[in-house]
């Protein structure tokens, strides 16, 4: 389902902020709000993860998502699913045509592995090397969640294939400048981002790769809505998703 590239129209955005490379951000988000992301250098790479800023313990579920849609890849017309069954997301547009939603997240040792030297925020302050586990738990830190509230997460802006061995191997080239991705929320949803790389980045050095920030708003889907008919299972995610506010 990828699409040709376009420039995102951030003409009617609300918002707009600018993430650099190797940081984290996190913001409760309004059902009907989109959140576009644009990356300003190739390979760039986005963490996510959402939860339910009303009941912390619903949040993403990416082994669902995967399996309600049949596919191993996100892409525009696909959905992020709570472990709730129902829908955080919809992807409404989107110049990639793959999202990675089994690579994980940049551990520790993935640095030290990597030869990428861990620095530490008294060395080199705001430019310290960051990993993407340890981000996200700073991001929970802040809404009382930890360590044992993490789950798989998104990587935006990223490839990785499956050989017919199921090896994974990392696409590089994948996301080129420009490029980028809106989210439509469809229910409240806390989100929370980092931009450390890939933990299969082949890159010699730590690379920092920042991606710009635009947040807007959309009208609710209707039953033409491509993420609405792109699967049987998409419609009834929708449904729980009128239920649950129906119950607020």
């Amino acid at each position: 389902m990828s699409t040709p590239a376009h420039t995102a129209d951030l003409s009617d955005a609300l918002y707009t902020t600018h993430l650099p490379g190797g940081h984290h951000w996190s913001l409760r988000l309004r059902r009907g709000t989109t959140l576009t992301l644009t990356a300003r250098e190739t390979d760039s790479n986005v963490g996510l993860l959402c939860y339910n800023p009303e009941n912390l313990l619903e949040r993403l579920n990416l082994p669902d998502s995967l399996k309600c849609q049949h596919t191993f890849k996100l892409t525009q017309g696909h959905c992020l699913y709570s472990d709730m069954g129902r829908i955080f997301a919809s992807i409404i547009r989107d110049d990639l045509g793959w999202h990675d939603s089994v690579g994980g997240n940049l551990m520790r040792h993935h640095l030290v592995a990597k030869g990428w030297q861990p620095v530490s925020y008294q060395q080199a302050h705001n430019d310290w090397t960051r990993t993407g586990h340890d981000a996200f738990l700073v991001e929970l830190a802040k809404y009382g969640l930890g360590r044992r509230d993490l789950t798989a997460n998104l990587n935006l802006f990223s490839r990785v294939e499956s050989d017919a061995n199921g090896q994974l191997r990392y696409v590089p080239d994948h996301c080129q400048p420009g490029n980028s991705v809106t989210l439509r929320f469809e229910m409240d949803t806390l989100v929370l981002l980092h931009t450390c790389p890939h933990p299969l980045d082949p890159s010699p050095d730590y690379p920092r790769r920042g991606v710009d920030i635009a947040l807007g708003v959309a009208p609710p889907p209707g039953e033409d809505d491509l993420c609405y008919r792109s699967r049987p299972e998409n419609a009834r995610g929708f449904a729980n998703n009128r239920l649950y506010h129906l119950g607020l």
